[in-house]
């Protein structure tokens, strides 16, 4: 199953920041994907345990210095 986000998610990627644009559920034994478009154009794909939503100070999410290096 496809989901297509509206709107999409900020989240911080292994590559950076990115817009989340769709979430791909293969089912019960594998992990949900996000597809995600980095601030550079690019598009790439990560599993749920690669990505943190960014910070966002009015919905609770504030820097955590234990994860910054994602």
């Amino acid at each position: 199953m496809i989901l297509q986000l509206n709107p999409s998610i900020p989240v911080k990627t292994p590559k950076g920041n990115a817009l989340a644009m769709m979430v791909i559920d293969y089912g019960p034994e594998h992990d949900i994907i996000w597809v995600c478009f980095l601030n550079n154009g690019e598009c790439w794909s990560y599993k749920n345990s690669e990505i943190r939503g960014q910070t966002n100070i009015t919905m609770g999410r504030y820097v955590n210095n234990s994860n910054e290096s994602m």
